[in-house]
């Protein structure tokens, strides 16, 4: 069968039919799926509205750690969508599910090499992030036998996107 048979076939009314008859949930991701930087894909409400019309749950994820969650919902919001931030599923917000799952200490601090979204994230589960964009602009120590002084109670490091990474992060 050709590709574009095989297309024909799976995009038929059948199918999109068995597709919506058989799933519950429906998983989006958002950078060029829904968006494209501050654009709204065409088509992207009426399809969201359609499947919620339907009873469909929908969750929208993203491997940019940038944002929060809430963020995320207000992005959405800007761009004329409803979006609950329980709909929302972040690297950010993974990141500080899995220590509170793994029940990573709460007095321990937890050093950023990322942004402002993981650094909220991580603050709604209770624990104190150090690090992102604050670091940015801080220089590596690079005395010859020199130890580096860090604070002892940093007990994890969680990395993501970070366009203002530099040595004195990796040092850290």
């Amino acid at each position: 069968m050709n590709v574009a048979s095989r297309a024909s076939q799976l995009l038929s009314s059948q199918s999109i039919g068995d597709l919506l008859n058989s799933d519950e949930a429906f998983l989006f991701d958002c950078d060029g799926v829904i968006w494209k930087g501050d654009t709204l894909i065409n088509g992207v409400p009426q399809t969201f509205d359609m499947l919620r019309s339907k009873g469909k749950k929908l969750v929208f994820v993203t491997n940019n750690s940038t944002k929060s969650r809430r963020q995320y919902a207000n992005k959405f919001q800007s761009l004329g969508i409803s979006v609950t931030e329980d709909e929302i599923f972040s690297s950010s917000f993974a990141a500080a599910m899995f220590l509170k799952v793994k029940n990573f200490p709460k007095d321990k601090k937890v050093y950023v090499i990322g942004g402002e979204g993981i650094l909220e994230e991580l603050e709604l589960v209770g624990y104190t992030g150090l690090g992102g964009q604050e670091d940015g602009k801080k220089t590596a120590q690079w005395k010859t036998n020199c130890l580096f002084e860090h604070d002892k109670m940093v007990g994890a490091v969680v990395v993501g996107l970070d366009p203002y990474v530099n040595y004195y992060k990796l040092q850290v």
